[in-house]
């Protein structure tokens, strides 16, 4: 296991209250061993004009996933602030939950880098991202 911080998936969806993580209705869905995922809807929130998932939701997605999981790989008063993230945007969603699979590339004392990887309800990967954290 990575993760040097206990904590439950209730207390992870409660530090979303308040900020974009809640407004865009993201939930933690799954802690494991070496992974966290969460899953966001495709609705009028997160859609583009033309009818389907908004990029810069899906970013919101990964690096949100990104970012708690480095948070939980700290210790004490450590945090993680995104230094770079892209995405990749291989297939169109327009409906539905989409799934965010996060897991680490690199954990180390001052950086991070993580890959999330986001499905739609049928299981297809509809874009890949990388976030690069600093600890600090």
């Amino acid at each position: 296991m990575i993760w040097r911080r206990s904590v439950t998936l209730d207390a992870l969806n409660a530090m979303g209250k308040n900020n974009m993580v809640g407004l865009l209705d993201i939930r933690f869905e799954r802690l494991g061993d070496d992974l966290l995922e969460a899953t966001m809807p495709v609705d009028d929130r997160t859609r583009q004009p033309f009818g389907l998932l908004h990029g810069g939701a899906s970013v919101v997605l990964a690096e949100s996933l990104g970012s708690v999981a480095g948070y939980l790989c700290t210790e004490g008063e450590q945090k993680v602030v995104g230094v770079e993230v892209n995405a990749n945007h291989l297939r169109p969603v327009r409906e539905g939950r989409v799934r965010g699979v996060c897991r680490p590339l690199h954990v180390g004392r001052r950086n991070q880098v993580w890959q999330i990887e986001i499905f739609d309800e049928r299981d297809r990967l509809c874009c890949v991202s990388r976030l690069t954290a600093a600890v600090v």
